[in-house]
C-alpha cells in the first residue's frame, strides 16, 4: 500500500486530520443544537425602563430590584435627556435610565416595588415583552428570577 516513508507521513496526518475534523464538528453540531433546541415562548420575559434623577437614585433601585429577584439584571445607562410635559410645562431634564430584564411576571411587583422607592411623584415604569434572543441568556433570566 505505501511506498515510502513521505506516504505513510501523508496517510497518517490526513488521518490525523480528518480525526480532529470529526471532534471540531462534533463539538460545534452539539452545540448549535443545544442552542437550537431549548425553546422560548415569545412574551415570557420582558425589558422594563426606568428613569431617575441621578447615578446615586439609579444604583440603589437596581441593586434593590436585583437583590429581591425582582429582575436578572439591570443596565445603569448614564446622561439620557428627558423632554416632557409635567403639570402644564414643558421640563427638560438630565436623567439615568434603567434597562432591567426580568420575567414578564414579575412586571407588577417590579413596579410596586419602584413605587416605593422612587423618590419622583410619578415614576416612570414602562415595559416590553421579548419576543426573541440568545437562548442561554434567556434562560438565564429565568434561572436568575423565580416565577
Amino acid at each position: 500500500m505505501f511506498t515510502d516513508a513521505g506516504s505513510i507521513k501523508i496517510f497518517c496526518l490526513t488521518v490525523l486530520s480528518a480525526l480532529l475534523m470529526v471532534s471540531v464538528l462534533r463539538w460545534s453540531g452539539l452545540r448549535m443544537f443545544s442552542m437550537a433546541s431549548q425553546t422560548y415562548s415569545s412574551g415570557t420575559h420582558s425589558a422594563a425602563f426606568v428613569t431617575c434623577p441621578n447615578d446615586t437614585v439609579a444604583k440603589q433601585l437596581a441593586r434593590g430590584i436585583v437583590e429581591k429577584k425582582l429582575a436578572a439584571c439591570v443596565n445603569i445607562i448614564p446622561q439620557i435627556t428627558s423632554v416632557y410635559e409635567w403639570q402644564g410645562k414643558i421640563e427638560e431634564d438630565n436623567e439615568v435610565l434603567l434597562m432591567i430584564k426580568t420575567r414578564s411576571s414579575k412586571i407588577p411587583d417590579l413596579a410596586e416595588y419602584v413605587r416605593s422607592n422612587h423618590p419622583y411623584e410619578v415614576a416612570e415604569v414602562i415595559s416590553l415583552p421579548i419576543d426573541q434572543g440568545n437562548p442561554p441568556y434567556l434562560k438565564w433570566i429565568g434561572d436568575v428570577v423565580p416565577e
